[in-house]
């Protein structure tokens, strides 16, 4: 079994080496993970430049690219044998609704859906790493147990894990992806020479944060599992779409 394990905190993450710890005596696991944090990347490429990797004394794989950079090259010719699964994490801050179409983590993810099985991304809500082996445990004990899953190809599971001591979770909850209100105003700045600039703002709230979905698992203690697919064709618009069509051109 081998696991290519990438992020999205960069390559000297703790919730990194918490999970390759993890996983390190359950298979054969290489780290491939940008040189810097790359959050909010999404599943961007870097096609403006070369990517160099650099073998750090660790046995880290570094890479000056976005999370998807480091899963492309690891599934594409950089390691001398393909993965048989990617697993993305411990991210450090929540991965709940809509911060799916812009986190590195879940990027990551999504991009080993080349190898056709299930692919993992793990997120902590918290922004300290105090709880990292809750994390971590619940990381192992689901990757340990994905040789029973029968899911489509191509699936990722969304896990997102409360910030508590594993004493006090609840239990695992499987849900679907709940959606945030609009995010505040970006933060306007002004540098010393004039120069107007802004700062994205906080993700907005829970808007639709009800009992099923990810916020409202998490909120209550349990570890939420979302399973994410790739294709996002609104099938139940066709018919709509078919009657407005007709006769345009």
């Amino acid at each position: 079994m081998r696991i290519l394990i990438s992020n999205d905190d960069g390559v000297t993450a703790p919730g990194l080496a918490a999970l390759h710890a993890a996983l390190a005596d359950y298979a054969d696991c290489v780290v491939i993970a940008p040189d810097q944090d790359k959050s909010g990347a999404s599943s961007s490429l870097t096609l403006d430049r070369p990517l160099c990797p650099q073998t750090l004394a660790n046995g880290y794989i570094s890479l000056n690219g976005t999370p998807t950079d480091c899963v492309h090259l690891g599934l594409n010719g950089l390691l001398e044998q393909t993965p048989d699964m990617v697993v993305s994490g411990i991210n450090l801050g929540a991965n709940l609704g809509d911060d799916v179409l812009y986190s590195g983590t879940v990027a990551a993810a999504l991009e080993g859906r080349f190898l056709g099985g299930t692919s993992f991304a793990f997120s902590l809500l918290s922004r300290l790493p105090d709880n990292l082996p809750t994390a971590a445990y619940i990381a192992r004990k689901l990757v340990e147990a994905h040789k029973s899953l029968e899911l489509p190809p191509r699936t990722v599971l969304n896990v997102n894990i409360p910030n508590l001591p594993l004493e006090h979770i609840r239990g695992i909850q499987l849900t679907r992806l709940g959606h945030r209100a609009r995010a505040a105003a970006p933060t306007k700045v002004v540098n010393p020479r004039g120069k107007e600039g802004y700062w994205i703002a906080v993700a907005g709230d829970a808007e639709d944060g009800g009992p099923g979905t990810d916020f409202h698992a998490v909120m209550q203690g349990y570890v939420s599992i979302t399973p994410l697919q790739l294709d996002r064709t609104f099938n139940d618009a066709f018919e709509r779409l078919d009657g407005w069509l007709e006769g345009l051109l």
